[in-house]
């Protein structure tokens, strides 16, 4: 049986430039740094980014929505938005559903997401709001 998500493996075509955006940029903690790869951390999540010479830019309007979403504190959420936006971050779609987030691109074009809130707050707005067939399992 399952207990929880171990770590994310994302291919990098250049890692000094992943390590800096994932560290420098996104707050992460770098733990180790090889050749080829690089173990970094958020929270309790452990990240790994591993060279890949296949890996390469894929622009969000020819991938499909599968995102690596990050918790970020309320009180963070604008400062944080405004520095990735001021070091010239792309954002990849516009935020639609409860709770702040910004999406945006890594630079190996990943979609990630800063999102305020958690899985209560989101079933609780849906309780409030449906999305067409949904069925609640509580």
């Amino acid at each position: 049986m399952l207990t929880s998500l171990n770590h994310l493996t994302i291919a990098v075509s250049n890692l000094a430039r992943s390590v800096e955006f994932y560290q420098h940029l996104l707050g992460l903690k770098l733990h180790a740094r090889w050749d080829n790869g690089a173990y970094l951390t958020c929270d309790k999540l452990w990240i790994c980014l591993s060279v890949d010479a296949q890996r390469q830019f894929v622009p969000p309007t020819q991938s499909d929505y599968t995102h690596y979403a990050f918790s970020i504190d309320e009180r963070h959420f604008a400062d944080f938005v405004a520095r990735l936006e001021q070091a010239g971050v792309v954002s990849w779609k516009t935020n639609k559903s409860e709770g702040d987030s910004w999406y945006f691109l890594d630079p190996d074009g990943h979609k990630l997401e800063a999102h305020v809130g958690n899985l209560a707050q989101r079933l609780a707005s849906c309780r409030a709001k449906p999305y067409q067939g949904m069925v609640f399992f509580d």
